[in-house]
C-alpha cells in the first residue's frame, strides 16, 4: 500500500499524478444469515472467496469531488456523493482534515447489482487510491476501520483472497486456500436490491426459528485442501430462496449451469448473478458455452479464484 504514485505527463508538461487501483469481485461460497438484530443487521457467517473479476478506480486531483463511470452497466450506477466511492473519498479527507478534491474514475467490468459487490469493491479501490495519491499514510487498520463504515463487503474487497467475514460480515479472518477454484458467473438482465432480498428473507423465515449464523467446517476444509468436489457439496446460501421468490427465472439458469456439468451452483450473495463451480478450467468454458446457449442469462463470464485484494497498479 505503500507504492508511489505513477506520473503522467499532460501535452502542456505539467506533471499531474495518477493512481490506479485494481479490486476484485467477490462470491460468498457461505452466506450463513442469522437471526434479524435490533438494528435491522443480521449477524452472518460470511465466507467470501476473490475472484478474477475487476474493476479499475483511477483517481487524479481536481478542483473538487467528480465521478465517471465507464464500462458494462455504468449508467446504473449513481455519480453523486451516495456513490461508495466518493464516500470513501470523503471519509478519508475527513479523517485526516484535507478536501476530498479528487476525480474518480471507475472502469467496470464487475456486475452492477449483482450481488457480487461491485460497489463495494469500488470503495475499497478509492480509498486504497486516495490514501496513495494524498500520501496520508494509514494503516490497515485504519483503512479496515473505514471500510467496515462504508459498508459490509467493503473490508474483504480491500484485502481479497478468502476471509470468514463475521458481525455484518466486516469482521474478517483470513482463511487458507490450498488450490485454484475454476467458476463461471451467469449474469441476469437488471439487477437485484440488497435490502430488498434481506427483507424477503425474513419474511420467508418469519415463522421459523433462525439459529446462530455458523461457517462450516467441512466446507473451511475444503478451501484448505483446495478440493473442488468437497466444496461444491458444502457451498451455501441462506439467501438463495429469497432470491428465487423476487427472481424465479434464477431457477432456471441455475438449471442449466448444472446439466451442463458444474460441480455446484448457488447464486452469488444477494443475487441475480449466479455462480457455477466447475472442476477445471475447461469445464468451466464448457459450462459457460452452455449458458449462453441456454438463453437464460445475459452472459458468461468464466474466471478463477482466489485473487488478490486491491492492488495499486
Amino acid at each position: 500500500m505503500g507504492r508511489s504514485p505513477s506520473v503522467q505527463r499532460s501535452p502542456s508538461t505539467v506533471t499531474a499524478p495518477v493512481v490506479t487501483v485494481r479490486v476484485p469481485a467477490k462470491v460468498n461460497v457461505q452466506l450463513a444469515v442469522g437471526p434479524l438484530r435490533p438494528d435491522g443487521f443480521h449477524d452472518l457467517a460470511n465466507v467470501f472467496l476473490a475472484v478474477g473479476l475487476y474493476d479499475e478506480v483511477t483517481v487524479t486531483p481536481a478542483d473538487s469531488l467528480r465521478l465517471t463511470v465507464e464500462g458494462p452497466g455504468a449508467e446504473y450506477v449513481p455519480l453523486d456523493a451516495s456513490n461508495l466511492a466518493a464516500r470513501a473519498a470523503i471519509a478519508l479527507a475527513e479523517r485526516h482534515g484535507i478536501a476530498p478534491d479528487v476525480h474518480i474514475h471507475i472502469a467496470k467490468d464487475i456486475p452492477v447489482a449483482g450481488g457480487m459487490a461491485g460497489g463495494s469493491a469500488d470503495a475499497a479501490g478509492a480509498l486504497l487510491a486516495c490514501d496513495t495519491l494524498w500520501g496520508t499514510g494509514s494503516t490497515r487498520e485504519e483503512l479496515l476501520a473505514i471500510c467496515a463504515e462504508l459498508g459490509s463487503d467493503v473490508p474483504f474487497s480491500l484485502v481479497g483472497g478468502a476471509a470468514l467475514g463475521r458481525g455484518r460480515g466486516e469482521i474478517l479472518t483470513p482463511l487458507e486456500v490450498g488450490g485454484t477454484f475454476h467458476w463461471v458467473f451467469a449474469l441476469a438482465d437488471g439487477g437485484l436490491s440488497t435490502p430488498a432480498v434481506y427483507a424477503e428473507c425474513d419474511r420467508l423465515r418469519a415463522d421459523t426459528p433462525v439459529p446462530e449464523a455458523a461457517a462450516t467446517p467441512t466446507l473451511l476444509e475444503a478451501l484448505r485442501t483446495g478440493d473442488p468436489t468437497a466444496l461444491a457439496s458444502a457451498l451455501a446460501n441462506d439467501l438463495q430462496p429469497a432470491a428465487l421468490s423476487l427472481r424465479p427465472s434464477l431457477a432456471a439458469t441455475l438449471h442449466s449451469g448444472t446439466q451442463a456439468g458444474a460441480l455446484a451452483a448457488l447464486v452469488s450473495g444477494s443475487g441475480p448473478t449466479c455462480a457455477f463451480l466447475a472442476k477445471d478450467a475447461e469445464s468451466a468454458t464448457s459450462v459457460a458455452d452452455a449458458l449462453t446457449a441456454s438463453g437464460t442469462c445475459r452472459a458468461a463470464r468464466v474466471t478463477s479464484a482466489p485473487a488478490p485484494g486491491a492492488t495499486v497498479l
